[in-house]
């Protein structure tokens, strides 16, 4: 880090970003609402960028002024003394690579999900990690950044619940109903993996799940395939060959209690655009929250005999990090990513228990989690069984 030219005396982390998609200017956007954050001592700055398209770099060299350094080799980024962390979004066969060249230059990471194409893929990223624990690496998911999904944490961390019940946690869109969508890099199995929806959808929803410790002990997989074939954008078609939706039945063992937790990943959910949920039913309280209604939280508390009435009040705007924004104001996508962020350079700053605030991003430990889930999801899918799922100690 360095505060080298910095007019504010909050120390600067400097960014590279390798991969120049839509994610990646999404940080690059969240970086520059940086003063919309309160008392955060410290801020990002883009000072290099990556993409083996180099044309996909000019967007990020017109609107950051920061930018110092392009490049379409990603070694070439990653010699630069000068960067000091490195959020890296690309395909998911490329995650292997790039996640453990990163990791080895003794730079930090934020990465996309799922962390590597397949199991293999993320232990060899883990192995990486291993050799360089100096260095913090962390998974990307932004949803439980939410006001109204900190709550449901605030509430699960203070034992609201009672027994619970069960658990519906998801992530839905609709964006390949359309069967006229051309095809693209997340329906081959090449670059997406088998994993197919679960890869690029699961760890949003495993993220709150394996945070409380409720880790699947098993699983039943009913993947989908539904539209079979797309507009290869050169005249034709071309085979779609990944899952476009999972529901995976799941059973969680703690050491006070057992419950089934459903887990839903659809690419193809007619009406959602991009709808992240967590449900929580329990014995003294049950409670909901989704970004259908993104400013809302429902809940039932219950006592023995008393009635049993859901209650929908406004989440206000009281996000991780104060903000400029006052509370009568709705939280969004791009909020979610801002805060994400915060907490990233946060912990890169201050350390884990320097933290201003005490909820992290994802780890990379609960990715290896979702790698163990969507593994024996595709083994339950193949043999039409239960299938059991070892942690390790």
């Amino acid at each position: 880090m360095s505060s080298t030219n910095n007019p504010s005396p909050k120390p600067v982390i400097r960014f590279g970003v390798i991969g120049c998609g839509l994610m990646g200017k999404e940080f690059a956007s969240a970086a520059a609402r940086w003063l919309h954050l309160t008392d955060l001592n410290v801020q990002p700055r883009i000072i290099a960028v990556c993409d083996a398209h180099a044309a996909a770099t000019t967007w990020f060299k017109d609107a950051l002024p920061s930018v110092e350094y392009t490049y379409t080799d990603y070694r070439e980024l990653l010699a630069n003394p000068e960067v000091d962390a490195v959020y890296c979004a690309v395909p998911h066969h490329l995650h292997q690579d790039l996640y453990t060249a990163i990791i080895r230059s003794g730079k930090h990471l934020l990465g996309e999900k799922p962390f590597g194409i397949d199991k293999q893929a993320n232990e060899e990223i883990a192995a990486a990690m291993a050799e360089h624990p100096e260095v913090v690496v962390r998974c990307s998911s932004e949803f439980p950044f939410f006001p109204g999904a900190m709550q449901i944490t605030r509430m699960v961390n203070e034992g609201r619940f009672g027994r619970i019940i069960e658990v519906e946690a998801g992530f839905w869109h609709s964006s390949d109903l359309d069967p006229r969508k051309p095809i693209n890099w997340k329906r081959q199995a090449a670059t997406n993996g088998e994993y197919g929806c679960m890869g690029d959808l699961g760890m949003h929803v495993l993220h709150l799940p394996m945070r409380f410790g409720w880790k699947p002990q098993n699983v039943r997989a009913l993947l989908s395939k539904i539209v079979e074939n797309r507009p290869d954008g050169k005249g034709g078609t071309a085979a779609c060959e990944t899952w476009d939706n999972a529901i995976l039945a799941t059973e969680v063992h703690t050491d006070m209690q057992k419950f089934p937790m459903i887990l839903s990943m659809k690419r193809i959910a007619p009406g959602h655009a991009n709808t992240w949920f967590i449900r929580i039913k329990g014995t003294e309280c049950s409670a909901e929250f989704t970004t259908k209604n993104p400013k809302q939280i429902s809940s039932l508390p219950y006592e023995p005999g008393a009635a049993q009435a859901w209650h929908v009040v406004d989440a206000p705007y009281q996000s991780a990090y104060g903000t400029i924004t006052g509370g009568i104001f709705e939280f969004g996508f791009s909020d979610s990513i801002l805060q994400m962020w915060a907490a990233f350079c946060d912990e890169l700053a201050n350390g884990r228990e320097g933290m201003s605030q005490p909820f992290h991003c994802a780890t990379p430990e609960e990715a290896m989690g979702s790698h163990l889930v969507f593994t024996a999801a595709l083994e339950s899918e193949r043999t039409e069984r239960t299938i059991p799922i070892v942690w390790e100690s």
